[in-house]
């Protein structure tokens, strides 16, 4: 199908408009939770709650463990949105649908974005709960976000993906991290298209190939929000061993529950790192 450009356009300004009239204070930062992780916006203060459904344009989350709903307020002394729900490609969304809520945000004027995720480990060091910081990704095997005409509005035609992590972020989340105690790695994130988990062949492709980590999300939001100027910082939660390096069969409900047990953790570091974000 060709991709209408004038009518996406029109759906990002009627989606930020509908926003704007709920939210009067433009967020500073946007945190996207990933699978098990939506207790971190219970810490949100003063929160504003936007469900998707009632934004114009906005497609409807269908995953298990994703709520679907903005939660606008203040966390640490920053204006956040949190977005307790993302959309996959492996839903059945298409890729411009995928990163629609990313395209909200910048033009609402958000320009620090935050991404969370359920990942598998490979290496068998790592622990379920565990946290990786995400240097970098590996994305060559799904289909681009920024396919079809340009969004000149919001960045270049060819955009460089040299830092598409802010390295200062991610920096300032490593000092925070071993600030507070927390177990965390730093790595490669390999966005895979789902929704079936990986082949141990896969897995060890990956890992030849230089991954950390495998899971379903994060990558087109993150090259969509670098396209746009929006700085990036992605923390994984390690939630299970990836195919042939883990000993039992992988399912949804190890990664939500693994997920919840470590919100704790990542709120703790969201929240050092909110404090000090003016460090980075």
């Amino acid at each position: 199908m060709d991709f209408d450009i004038a009518a996406y356009r029109e759906r990002i300004r009627n989606a930020s408009a509908a926003i704007r009239e709920r939210v009067r204070t433009v967020p500073d930062v946007a945190i996207v939770l990933g699978s098990g992780l939506g207790p971190l916006a219970d810490a949100v203060e003063q929160p504003t709650v936007v469900p998707y459904e009632e934004i114009p344009g906005f497609p409807k989350v269908t995953v298990v463990g994703h709520q679907g709903r903005f939660v606008f307020g203040t966390l640490h002394g920053r204006s956040v949105a949190v977005l307790q729900g993302r959309f996959h490609h492996y839903e059945g969304h298409d890729i411009h649908d995928v990163v629609f809520p990313v395209r909200v945000l910048q033009t609402l004027g958000v320009r620090t974005l935050i991404l969370t995720n359920a990942a598998g480990g490979m290496d068998p060091a790592m622990k379920p709960g565990c946290l990786m910081l995400i240097e970098d990704h590996i994305g060559l095997f799904g289909e681009s976000p920024l396919r079809g005409p340009n969004l000149d509005e919001f960045g270049p035609r060819f955009c460089d993906q040299t830092h598409v992590y802010d390295p200062a972020l991610v920096d300032l989340a490593d000092r925070c991290a071993k600030e507070i105690g927390l177990h965390f790695v730093r790595g490669v994130y390999a966005f895979c298209r789902g929704p079936q988990f990986e082949t141990p062949a896969e897995i060890r492709m990956l890992r030849s190939l230089g991954a950390s980590a495998a899971g379903m999300s994060t990558v087109p939001e993150a090259v969509v929000a670098s396209h746009g100027g929006t700085r990036v910082l992605a923390v994984s939660c390690i939630t299970n061993l990836a195919a042939g390096i883990s000993k039992s069969p992988l399912n949804h409900e190890e990664v939500l529950q693994v997920g919840r047990e470590a919100a704790d953790g990542l709120i703790r570091l969201l929240g050092a790192v909110l404090s000090r974000m003016g460090d980075a």
